[in-house]
């Protein structure tokens, strides 16, 4: 066992006693430069890490990307936020929300909040995980995924496997993919598993058929623009499969606003089963996603996982939830 000291890397660096442990239990109070430098000497030095006294969590930021903090987005990450807030009231640890992005000094809102640890929900620019990561607190993606974090995602590529095979069972056969950014990682997914299920079922993927949704600020003309141009081209689609609920209540409105049945002329299916999904005319069928539980996910695995353990993704499963916008029988 190691017999290397705190004492030791404070004479090793020149720094006192006090700024060594702080440095080691990644507390506030130094510059990242004397951070590294005590890690670095604790490394080469081969100090034992298991000296150190777990420090407890009491203090969690939730950080949710500006471009998520939309009326289409909210479902979604309001109720993650919600199961991250309960989770959160039974450890008795403290949940700070913050909205971030690009021309946010996100920096700047970590110092003033001092949170033990970080979760991060959705889609984040890689070199903001990478500043972040840099504070050497405890970080949890949520729905997003990055090498080298540990991140709690739903099944979307299964998700978006399900909800295509369900469709081509259906008999369509010209389905649409409505996607966000596939920078995005969810969206990537659900567009890989819709992909893979139609090479299962050697069907012929259209690329005209595939679109991302245009961004026409906050309200729903993407989304009228993506199905506008979907509904004129000379083989329309039967099916459309939507990245999230909200585009797809949107495009199944636009479809019965140009005349359309649904789902005798085109069905539609959404993802993720928000609460307005059940009550549509007609009911949308969608894939579930425990989004409470997500939320969930993440703070325990801030609070379980200690930081010599090795990176974790843990998934989550969906269920396709079948209802009349997909389903005429």
């Amino acid at each position: 066992m190691s017999q290397v000291t705190i004492r030791d890397i404070a004479t090793a660096t020149g720094l006192s006693a006090g700024t060594i442990s702080r440095a080691l239990k990644n507390q506030e109070g130094m510059t990242e430069a004397t951070r590294s430098k005590v890690r670095d000497a604790a490394q080469r030095l081969g100090y034992d890490l298991s000296h150190l006294r777990k420090v407890r969590i009491r203090r969690i930021a939730f950080l949710l990307h500006s471009q998520h903090n939309t009326l289409a987005s909210s479902p979604f990450f309001s109720t993650v936020l919600h199961g991250a807030e309960e989770a959160c009231r039974r450890e008795g640890v403290a949940l700070s929300f913050n909205v971030v992005g690009p021309s946010t000094p996100v920096m700047d809102q970590i110092k003033l909040h001092q949170p033990d640890a970080l979760l991060c929900a959705g889609f984040f620019e890689p070199e903001v995980l990478a500043a972040l990561k840099l504070t050497g607190k405890s970080m949890v993606l949520i729905d997003m995924q990055q090498r080298g974090f540990t991140s709690v995602n739903p099944d979307n590529a299964m998700g978006g496997y399900l909800a295509t095979r369900h469709l081509l069972r259906s008999g369509r056969r010209r389905i649409a993919m409505l996607s966000g950014s596939l920078a995005h990682f969810s969206i990537e997914q659900r567009n890989r598993g819709f992909r893979r299920a139609l090479f299962e079922s050697r069907v012929l993927a259209d690329p005209d058929l595939e679109l991302i949704v245009p961004r026409l600020g906050d309200g729903d003309s993407g989304v009228v623009e993506a199905m506008r141009r979907l509904l004129s081209l000379p083989k329309p689609p039967d099916a459309v499969l939507c990245y999230n609920d909200s585009t797809a209540l949107v495009a199944m409105a636009y479809c019965r606003a140009q005349g359309l049945k649904v789902p005798q002329d085109i069905a539609i299916v959404g993802f993720d089963d928000i609460s307005g999904a059940a009550t549509s005319v007609p009911p949308l069928s969608t894939l579930r996603v425990d989004m409470e539980a997500l939320g969930a996910a993440g703070v325990d695995l801030l609070l379980r996982l200690k930081p010599e353990d090795p990176i974790e993704e843990l998934v989550l499963p969906v269920e396709l939830i079948v209802r009349e916008s997909s389903c005429d029988d």
